[in-house]
């Protein structure tokens, strides 16, 4: 999701993913930012997502792990990113190693990949003119001879049931609860979050509903009764409300709200 100051042109556009792909791929996507001779800033808020991106500036490819917070990602100039975004629990496959190692956290291709599969892939992408779409082809390709060398998919285990579950309840779910249901206890489903997704079952939940509060309240007209829309939303209270907004916008709803509206 980004927030960009002005002045500044950006182009944003999401591809649906090839059909071997989309058990693992939410979209793919390309971004153009153009800015003047001001750095522009672009806030980007956390979705419980981990992204593939690759940039033309110096050649960069990396991996964006789970945000537990805000970050503020500044261009100057023009600034080129072809990007896959995972769904969640699905971006293991490609990386091999426990997904809590990436969060909050960009790491380069080239440490994830290596050093010859991460250059192939920035040549491949940049040494020539070529369409978005060309580009997004590319990397659908390179994501599927990656996948081709990971080990046979495991089946799904109680991370991805509570996945499932989570998302359909947009957050609203008990762990202790959901955990029980699944037949494991709370720490082996936190233990499997941490490996697969990235972060606890728990932050992720907060994330799910702050994210489903955030959209439906871009909606809301006029003055806002806060405590109704907490309660809509599933929070205990306005103040449970309040605290989501500051840990992932860093901003109180209102300003948050009135921010997307100038």
């Amino acid at each position: 999701m980004f927030f960009a100051s002005k002045p500044a042109m950006i182009v944003y556009q999401e591809y649906p993913p090839l059909p071997a792909l989309r058990p693992w791929l939410d979209c793919v996507w390309t971004c153009r930012v153009q800015t003047g001779a001001t750095p522009v800033t672009h806030q980007v808020l956390p979705d419980n997502c981990i992204d593939i991106l690759c940039q033309d500036q110096q050649d960069a490819s990396f991996a964006v792990g789970m945000m537990t917070a805000p970050i503020a990602v500044v261009s100057h100039g023009l600034v080129q990113t072809v990007a896959a975004r995972f769904k969640p629990g699905a971006a293991a496959s490609f990386f091999q190693l426990p997904l809590c190692e990436l969060s909050d956290g960009r790491t380069g291709l080239q440490q994830l990949w290596g050093r010859e599969l991460a250059a192939r892939l920035g040549d491949a992408l940049w040494s020539e003119p070529l369409t978005n779409a060309q580009r997004v082809s590319i990397l659908q390709e390179y994501l599927l001879l990656r996948l081709r060398t990971a080990p046979p998919r495991r089946q799904a285990g109680a991370a991805d049931h509570a996945i499932a579950a989570i998302e359909a309840a947009a957050g609203q779910v008990r762990v202790d609860g959901l955990a029980q249901q699944l037949g494991v206890s709370r720490q082996h489903l936190a233990l499997q979050f941490r490996q697969q997704v990235g972060i606890s079952p728990k932050l992720f939940a907060r994330i799910c509903r702050f994210r489903a509060a955030s959209a439906g309240m871009q909606n809301l007209a006029g003055q806002q009764d806060w405590a109704q829309v907490a309660l809509q939303y599933g929070y205990f209270d306005q103040s449970h409300l309040i605290h989501d907004f500051q840990d992932f916008a860093r901003s109180s709803p209102e300003a948050w709200l009135a921010g997307r509206r100038t």
